[in-house]
């Protein structure tokens, strides 16, 4: 299996980590979780991160041929759609996204013009679904248990594990989401730590504790060592416990209300109104 080349993003605002996967034989690639930016207070989308991309991929002269995303994340705005109206691109998502969007589609009252069946998205993904990205192979991992719909994605000797882990020094996903599930979580990790152990695992964020240096990426070995939550030393039951005690503790991500809505549509912003306006709700009392 070839190894693709990668080259990572990070949007400081929300501490994600977006990456461009290229096979350097074809010049094709793959966007992994970009974002747009947005502001609470003024409600004005910035495109900035997903710009920084767009560049990127220009400067390379590489034809895109995916978004991914790894699930509908609830900390930022999906840059999917903006990236696919200026360089195309089919967008991607693993098919427990129909959980997700049954769940909040309700909550949103989002109406009977919003079907929960993934048809927001160009290609709903199954566990063990493989497809290219130009010469290079891309299998399907499902890794169900911070969320319904979370997949990752191994490329060559490369691992997209989403929000399932982060760096070892911070551990691993919240539970707490509907949906989630920390015994389901413990199991799709077991899934990717079963993989060899020089495998290259890339995180979708790094919240850098301590005040080290941004790290995104790690191997296999490293946490199985050294996570803090799910290291070879941890069993399902006390990690399961662990989840359930520090899940307590955790505050909404600040733009979970946004993200939601938008993420569930395949980045697709809401219509515009009758006054040529567009708007996202905010649940009173609710999440």
């Amino acid at each position: 299996m070839s190894n693709p080349r990668i080259q990572h993003f990070y949007d400081e605002q929300s501490g994600t980590l977006s990456y461009v996967i290229s096979d350097e034989q074809s010049g094709h690639a793959a966007v992994v979780d970009p974002v747009v930016g947005y502001s609470m207070v003024s409600g004005r989308l910035d495109t900035a991160p997903s710009d920084v991309i767009i560049e990127y991929v220009h400067k390379e002269k590489l034809g895109l041929e995916w978004i991914l995303e790894t699930h509908a994340h609830a900390d930022h705005l999906t840059g999917a759609q903006y990236i696919k109206s200026k360089i195309g691109g089919s967008v991607a998502i693993g098919e427990g996204i129909r959980e997700v969007q049954a769940h909040f589609g309700p909550v949103f009252n989002l109406g009977d013009d919003f079907a929960s069946d993934g048809h927001q998205f160009d290609r709903l993904f199954s566990d063990g679904d493989t497809f290219t990205i130009g010469e290079l192979t891309c299998e399907v991992i499902a890794t169900p248990g911070h969320t319904n719909d979370s997949i990752s994605y191994r490329v060559g000797s490369a691992v997209f594990v989403g929000d399932s882990m982060f760096m070892p020094d911070f551990g691993t996903a919240r539970c707490d989401f509907p949906g989630g599930d920390a015994g389901r979580l413990f199991d799709s990790i077991q899934r990717v730590l079963s993989l060899p152990g020089d495998t290259r695992l890339f995180m979708c964020h790094d919240y850098m504790p301590g005040g080290r240096e941004l790290r995104w990426e790690c191997t296999v070995d490293e946490q199985r060592k050294n996570n803090i939550h799910v290291n070879q030393d941890v069993d399902k039951t006390a990690f399961s416990a662990m989840r359930l005690e520090r899940d307590a503790t955790l505050s909404l991500p600040a733009l979970i209300v946004p993200s939601i809505q938008v993420n569930i549509r395949g980045g697709h912003l809401p219509d515009a109104e009758e006054n040529g306006i567009a708007y996202l709700k905010t649940p009173i009392d609710t999440l």
